[in-house]
């Protein structure tokens, strides 16, 4: 396993950034910056014995401080939205920044994903580590986090969050890298198949109502493989409430999704330990210049984030994102690559 590291940049403030590189002996390579703990690049073996960068990003620092969309960025405190920017947690309420019209989106406006983590490079893995002080973002506890990146042989890419605070905190991690199988266009085309039977009703705001729906017989059914473009303009309430798939998916095991694309011959399988998973067919991404000066284009991305419900906070019956002073939370997600 190959370790590299090189300058990339400084944010407005003058932070120094720095990309890390893991490489195996496939030449499978995973890189990631210090700024956001993101996933830069993920370079995979494809069906013409090439690489593929199946994950979209730029290629400076300028430019992911001056877009949107959370490209390839570790998400928290809490990701995904929080309803009315607000919690009550031990009959204290707390209010959060409305970022995402009244709601709370991704951890706020400086969330985990624009913060500079601390990367350290062990055998095959990168650790990133941060301390998110008590009152950062109005959120309660110094809250230690750690989020391992592992790179194996056999061409995972293991993703493992482990967080401890010393008062009682809401947390809800997850990783926001825009997979594109082919390495660019629109992910229309891509297979998706989903282990899910069920997933949130959204409102208006593509905010969970705390009510789970069917997928039998909608859209939202993926049990059976079908490309992302099949049902996305189906007349369906909930995808006019997403603009198209936006979900939280509630997974029936381990196994999460499987997503390939006859492009690159490149099947991805999603593991998790982690109930949740938002599929997000990145109809919220405008047209821009990616790495390489390749184009970035509406909908041309598959967003597979493991998670605890969103608005876990204010939904009873939902798993609690809340982690209680002293306890130790750990958690993993594995993205497995291979040619079909």
């Amino acid at each position: 396993m190959a370790v590299s590291s090189r300058p990339f940049g400084k944010t407005k403030a003058g932070e120094a950034v720095t990309a890390y590189t893991l490489t195996n002996k496939n030449r499978m390579a995973v890189t990631v910056l210090d700024y956001g703990a993101t996933v830069q690049a993920l370079l995979v073996p494809d069906d013409r014995n090439g690489l593929t960068d199946v994950a979209l990003g730029y290629d400076t620092i300028g430019e992911y401080e001056r877009n949107d969309g959370y490209l390839g960025a570790t998400i928290g405190r809490v990701g995904n939205r929080i309803g009315g920017a607000r919690f009550s947690l031990n009959g204290v309420e707390h209010a959060l920044a409305k970022n995402d019209g009244e709601n709370h989106l991704h951890g706020g406006v400086k969330g985990f994903d624009k913060v500079i983590w601390h990367i350290e490079a062990k055998d095959n893995a990168l650790v990133c580590s941060y301390l998110s002080p008590d009152g950062e973002e109005n959120y309660p506890g110094n809250l230690t986090v750690t989020v391992t990146f592992t790179l194996t042989d056999d061409n995972a890419l293991a993703i493992a969050y482990d967080a401890v605070s010393d008062k009682d905190t809401p947390v809800n991690l997850t990783n926001h890298t825009y997979f594109n199988l082919n390495g660019g266009g629109s992910v229309l085309g891509h297979e998706l198949q989903i282990f899910a039977e069920r997933f949130c009703e959204n409102d208006g705001g593509c905010l969970p109502t705390g009510k789970l729906l069917d997928v039998a017989g909608t859209p939202f059914d993926f049990r059976e493989s079908k490309t992302i473009g099949r049902d996305i303009e189906a007349d369906d309430e909930q995808l006019r409430r997403g603009g198209g798939y936006d979900h939280n998916y509630v997974l029936a095991g381990r196994k999460a999704a499987v997503l390939f694309s006859a492009g690159s011959g490149i099947e991805m399988t999603v593991e998790t330990d982690l109930p949740g998973m938002q599929f997000y067919a990145a109809g919220g991404l405008t047209d821009r210049t990616g790495k390489g000066g390749a184009p970035i284009v509406y909908r041309g991305a598959a967003c597979l984030e493991t998670q605890l419900f969103p608005n876990g906070m204010n939904c009873w019956g939902f798993p609690s994102p809340v982690l209680r002073a002293g306890q130790k939370m750990h958690t993993e997600t594995v993205f497995r690559f291979a040619v079909r």
